[in-house]
């Protein structure tokens, strides 16, 4: 947008700015925190509306230098944009819908295991999606990345949203036949290549809602049955959507152990841990190695939001296992770009993952198949970003 002549773009970021060539960046920051025990269905609404105040004392300091937008474009998320049409009434506002929380029909009450609903959850949530509904009065426009994120908003703005994902850079994340990934050990430092069988599965965190416990669960079959497979696991021991797991039954006030561990105890004497590596949260030039060495990539989630390492494992060319859970199904259609799985069934899934380490030209079929799609379908510079930008500049007419 900065090249394109007679534009001026302006970023407004609650972070350190960041070097855009040729955007302006202006930093803002919230003067408080939330509320030490406010109501528990409020305080989500509280927290937006102190990063909401702090956004819209930067714009309207925007404002009093001279500066009077047509488009604001936001992710209404954390609020930031609550206040913003307050500052520049006749901007338009485009916003990016990411997940409306619903009470029944997505993730709550998904998975019994850990999420049984309850007759509260309705009350929650609304409190919780009243975000997006003060947004709807004054958005025109809004962008979704699937088609299922955007079923679940309200029909009434629904019709304002259009589908495109954020976008994959297919061109970095490709299949390499030569690529190397050093492995530290206990005892060795060693290279892994495609030569290797490595089977992999990748969380921002590893918790319940992108299926660690099921993965955990499968690997004593997957490992009896492939004696040479390692098991490669990144992710980071905190949370990032579901709840923290609970804390000691002897009410003894300890801290409780993470997601990683409860799983991990759970099989530890049943798999060989030599062959299991957590490699905790690695860099992106090395996450994007693994996905090429891997030999069945595995990704299983809640029906939630669409994470971006499913598509760049389909980019990477990878045979890839996943759950049969939406909005999964709109990237792998099962036998075509990839198998799908019962995401409850950890059985099932250590058939799967087995059955593909066993037909190395299925794999291959399929690892294909998920990259042209992902090229079709998830490309950034052919495919998403021209229609991000057609998207920004009808903003202005509507």
């Amino acid at each position: 947008m900065a090249k394109l002549p007679g534009h001026r773009v302006v970023a407004m970021h609650i972070n350190a700015t960041p070097d855009l060539p040729g955007v302006e960046t202006r930093r803002y920051t919230p003067q408080r925190g939330s509320t030490p025990g406010v109501h528990r269905w409020v305080s989500d609404l509280e927290t937006k509306v102190i990063r909401g105040e702090a956004a819209y004392h930067c714009a309207r300091q925007l404002r009093d230098e001279g500066f009077t937008p047509d488009v604001i474009v936001a992710h209404p998320g954390w609020g930031e944009s609550l206040f913003l049409k307050d500052v520049w009434p006749r901007a338009k506002l485009g916003i990016y819908c990411e997940f409306f929380y619903q009470s029944a029909g997505a993730d709550v009450g998904f998975d019994p295991e850990f999420s049984s609903s309850t007759e509260e959850d309705a009350c929650r949530l609304r409190l919780k999606n009243a975000n997006y509904q003060l947004h709807f009065p004054i958005a025109q426009a809004g962008l979704s990345p699937t088609h299922w994120q955007k079923s679940g908003f309200p029909a009434t703005f629904r019709e304002r949203i259009q589908v495109v994902h954020d976008g994959i850079d297919t061109a970095l994340v490709s299949p390499r036949a030569e690529v190397s990934l050093q492995l530290k050990t206990n005892s060795d430092i060693r290279q892994l290549t495609r030569a290797d069988e490595l089977i992999t599965f990748v969380n921002r965190n590893l918790e319940p809602y992108r299926g660690y416990h099921i993965f955990m669960r499968a690997l004593p079959a997957i490992l009896k049955a492939r004696p040479h497979a390692r098991v490669l696991i990144v992710g980071g021991e905190g949370v990032s959507y579901g709840a923290p797991p609970p804390g000691p039954a002897d009410g003894s006030g300890a801290a409780p152990k993470g997601w990683k561990h409860i799983f991990l105890n759970e099989v530890k004497d049943r798999i060989d841990l030599e062959r299991v590596h957590f490699l905790g949260n690695i860099a992106y030039a090395q996450f994007v190695s693994l996905l090429q060495i891997s030999t069945v990539h595995t990704y299983l989630t809640y029906p939630f939001v669409l994470s971006w390492s499913l598509l760049e494992a389909m980019s990477a060319g990878c045979a890839i296992v996943a759950s049969d859970t939406a909005p999964v199904k709109e990237a792998i259609t099962d036998n075509e770009t990839g198998w799908l799985v019962d995401f409850l069934d950890a059985s099932a899934l250590a058939e799967k993952v087995i059955a593909l380490c066993q037909d190395p030209n299925r794999r291959q079929a399929l690892g294909q198949a998920a990259r042209c799609f992902a090229i079709d379908h998830y490309d950034l510079q052919t495919r998403c970003l021209p229609e991000q930008m057609r998207w920004v500049h009808a903003l202005r007419e509507l």
